[in-house]
């Protein structure tokens, strides 16, 4: 597959569920925004790297589910570093909810700040790229469908 972007729909449906995973978390004072920055920062390697399993390679669960995955452009998987390079605009606003109360307000706001940035990048960018991807060197694809060929009897 080349590097053609994922169509807007799914990403935004991918995007959405890991927003929801991540902060229904911050509901747990502290603990909770704490949980919710590191499924945020490392929800696209983190599964791969406890499961070792092909299928979650590259993916967090929204993308799972909306078939879709996250390429490096340098042919390598996302590990966790990488995984955090390209999501630290979209942790941002559960990092401040850590701070007992002004956080749990001001937190949400600037999360919601950053995702609009995100996805008008999204939507203006020619590969999709926002500006996680361009710090992770990454962009969002289809997962590709592996079709097998006919099979010869014999």
């Amino acid at each position: 597959m080349g590097d053609k972007k994922a169509d807007l729909f799914p990403r935004f449906v991918a995007a959405l569920i890991d927003g929801v995973i991540g902060w229904v978390f911050v509901i747990i004072p502290v603990i909770g925004a704490i949980i919710s920055v590191l499924y945020l920062l490392f929800k696209d390697g983190i599964l791969h790297q406890i499961t070792k399993q092909d299928q979650w390679k590259n993916k967090s669960i929204g993308k799972k589910i909306m078939n879709l995955e996250v390429k490096r452009l340098d042919g390598g998987v996302v590990d966790l570093a990488v995984s955090a390079k390209r999501n630290i605009p979209l942790a941002v606003g559960s990092f401040i909810a850590i701070l007992p109360v002004i956080g749990w307000v001001i937190g949400p706001v600037v999360g919601l700040v950053f995702v609009i940035i995100e996805l008008a990048l999204v939507v203006n960018d020619a590969q999709g790229r926002r500006m996680g991807d361009r710090w992770g060197n990454t962009l969002v694809q289809e997962v590709e469908k592996v079709t097998s060929g006919p099979t010869v009897s014999g």
